[in-house]
């Protein structure tokens, strides 16, 4: 929501600003409840790691198990580039304008925080069936699953 009303506001930037800040608090707490945290990964032994940030990769994101930085985020917002631009034109149209740019700005900032969760849990859904895979040629117990260290 707030990316949305941020949007409203006829001066151009203002969203991609707010938006920015709203993404390095929202990724990292999504990694965080999924146990995908780099300084949870971190806690892991090295064979475990290399085997989560294998998953990662094969995944393709850049934000799950990783620092998130501003440059990081930039790179995603500029990916998003195409919805600020129509954004920033749909300002200019008086009322109706700024509420198209909030609608626009709000649903492209959901689309990006769901699908992030949706790969964190692609993610964690595959390391969970690994281990489960590696228990079960170990004769493991079940209740010895765990993503990271919580």
């Amino acid at each position: 929501m707030l990316s949305g009303t941020v949007a409203m506001v006829p001066i151009p930037g203002t969203d991609m600003l707010a938006d920015v800040g709203m993404l390095m608090r929202l990724i990292p707490e999504i990694n965080k409840r999924f146990g995908l945290a780099e300084t949870q990964l971190a806690e892991l032994d090295a064979q475990r790691k290399a085997a989560i940030y294998g998953i990662i990769t094969a995944a393709g994101s850049h934000l799950i198990g990783h620092a998130v930085t501003r440059r990081l985020i930039f790179a995603l917002v500029k990916k998003a580039a195409a919805r600020f631009a129509a954004t920033g034109a749909t300002k200019f149209v008086p009322v109706v304008g700024t509420a198209v740019a909030g609608a626009l700005n709000y649903g492209a900032m959901k689309y990006v925080g769901n699908k992030h969760v949706e790969d964190c849990y692609r993610v964690a859904k595959q390391i969970l069936e690994q281990q489960i895979t590696e228990d079960d040629k170990n004769h493991k117990p079940r209740e010895s699953l765990q993503l990271a260290a919580t």
